[in-house]
């Protein structure tokens, strides 16, 4: 499938023309955008406070082991700036969104396993992922495809 097979479409599987579904990939895709930008930026300049309660101790030890690899920290910050600029400019938006895959996997699993006080927070960026990966889901078709030749 090509990039502009259905144009003003941008990849995103029809829909009626009324209601709120016309704007639901658009609103969605914003959303996303700006949680990773905000979150990914404040990974690298510190602006949002500190919650003023402890992570619960498995959660302090794996946050401390990110940091101690002195790069992990980093790529997955700067992994959700990027990130969120592409959706943000609504460029490049299923390959923002295979990229962000593992990060919120991460971040559910974190947060049910080690911190569930931000479980809901975690699932409601999970819902706005998998939303969105189906609004692009002729996108990500070839790529799951069972058997595929190069070239």
């Amino acid at each position: 499938m090509t990039a502009n097979s259905t144009p003003g479409t941008d990849g995103v599987a029809s829909c009626s023309a009324k209601g709120w579904c016309r704007f639901g990939p658009a609103i969605a895709r914003i959303l996303l955008g700006l949680v990773f930008f905000v979150f990914g930026l404040n990974g690298f300049l510190n602006f949002i406070p500190q919650p003023k309660d402890a992570m619960p101790p498995g959660a302090m030890a794996f946050f401390g082991a990110l940091m101690a690899t002195g790069y992990m920290l980093r790529l997955i910050m700067g992994t959700q700036v990027i990130v969120g600029v592409l959706l943000l400019t609504n460029r490049f938006v299923p390959l923002a969104l295979a990229l962000i895959a593992p990060v919120i996997v991460n971040i559910v699993a974190f947060h049910a396993f080690l911190a569930p006080a931000g479980l809901v927070i975690a699932s409601v960026v999970l819902a706005l992922e998998l939303y969105l990966a189906w609004s692009y889901r002729r996108c990500f078709s070839p790529m799951l495809a069972a058997r595929a030749t190069p070239g």
